[in-house]
């Protein structure tokens, strides 16, 4: 694995960097507040090139390579976790399954459209009773024998981008009446424009974090769409899914990465300027034991997800590889922002300071897209070949 990068990936992370300095850093606080960022960001994503990222450009994409979509999602992640979790989702979870499965049709459709921050995409798979159990699905889709349409009944929950998204790749039951039983193999993927009529999105408001991204409960009441719609096979739906969490888990652990940079560099600054018995904090040795400790895991979270980017661009097997990125950069993020707190003593409780909501986007880093404990899970069965679920 080479650890230098090459021109074009200094060029990427230096554009996102300044992207991210000018853009989001001034205003990730009052977004925060809001409990929405600007809408107006995603087209500036998309125009600068980060919303097509390792997508081909004949499907409106801007190419490039993994580690180059794991710098500028670092970026992101350094700047505004909600930011980052935009893009993540669209990008990473929606945009990506269908360059991998779509029809032609589909691909020509919406790949464009969401690489040029036209349309979001949200990733419909957790019901409001079905979380780490992502095989046990209740939502089901039924094919009308005379239209030979599908028709969605159920609920979705806690999905990101789903109040702004075009367009909803969405998880549902088409085979087996009992999910029980059934599991994984009933599982099938369909892409639903938002616009249908049936599809009901409601915000979820009072989160701990990632408060400026859109979060939002889904309920879909006979909610028609044609059989074109389904992306891949019928019953595979399940696959598509975890081939899509597989990459996403190296999305998250890059955000975390830059979480921790963010928790770094705020901590650095408050100890230099800082003054306690007459000389900066950051002249007492147990404040340098703390900087050191967040740098320690700093690095060893980035190399690990970096690990993930160069396997996947070498068409190398990455799964338990990505789940252990995600694991330690995870709960490295909230040991990061917490320590950083520390270091803030009583002002990092206020939120005039960026440690607050650096301890509070953290948190939910280890439960979406995989608990920690899940993760433990996976990277279990890739060392002893015994599933524990």
């Amino acid at each position: 694995m080479n650890l230098e990068l090459n021109e074009e990936q200094a060029a990427v992370r230096e554009l996102a960097a300044g992207f991210v300095n000018r853009e989001i850093v001034p205003h990730a606080a009052a977004w925060d507040r809001a409990e929405q960022v600007d809408r107006g960001i995603v087209k500036k994503l998309g125009a600068l090139g980060f919303l097509g990222l390792t997508i081909p450009e004949e499907y409106g994409g801007s190419g490039g390579d993994y580690l180059s979509y794991v710098l500028v999602t670092e970026e992101l992640g350094r700047g505004d976790s909600s930011v980052r979790g935009l893009m993540s989702v669209s990008l990473g979870l929606v945009t990506k399954s269908i360059n991998a499965y779509g029809s032609e049709e589909q691909k020509r459709r919406w790949l464009p459209r969401l690489c040029a921050g036209e349309a979001l995409g949200c990733f419909a798979l957790t019901e409001p009773g079905t979380g780490s159990d992502a095989g046990n699905l209740s939502t089901r889709a039924v094919r009308d024998g005379e239209s030979g349409d599908w028709v969605l009944n159920g609920a979705k929950m806690f999905i990101t981008n789903g109040t702004w998204a075009e367009v909803a790749l969405v998880f549902a039951r088409t085979g087996g009446d009992d999910p029980a039983q059934a599991g994984h193999r009933g599982v099938s993927a369909f892409l639903v424009p938002t616009d249908t009529p049936g599809l009901t999105r409601t915000t979820i408001h009072g989160k701990l974090g990632l408060r400026g991204q859109p979060t939002a409960e889904l309920a879909f009441e006979d909610v028609r769409v044609p059989h074109s719609a389904m992306l891949g096979e019928e019953g595979k739906g399940f696959a598509v899914a975890m081939a899509a969490l597989a990459k996403g888990r190296m999305s998250v652990a890059a955000g975390c990465v830059g979480l921790i940079q963010a928790s770094l560099d705020a901590a650095v600054a408050y100890a230099t300027q800082r003054e306690q018995f007459g000389k900066p904090i950051a002249a007492h040795q147990l404040v340098q034991e703390m900087l050191a400790d967040i740098k320690v895991e700093l690095d060893a979270a980035r190399l690990l997800t970096w690990r993930v980017a160069d396997l996947i661009e070498r068409g190398l097997p990455f799964r338990a590889e990505g789940s252990v990125a995600k694991l330690y950069a995870s709960e490295a993020a909230v040991k990061a922002a917490n320590t950083a707190l520390q270091v803030y003593g009583g002002y990092g409780f206020v939120d005039e300071y960026p440690v607050g909501k650096f301890v509070r986007d953290a948190r939910v880093m280890t439960l979406y897209e995989g608990t920690s404990q899940i993760q433990k899970l996976l990277i279990g069965r890739e060392l002893t070949g015994i599933n524990a679920f």
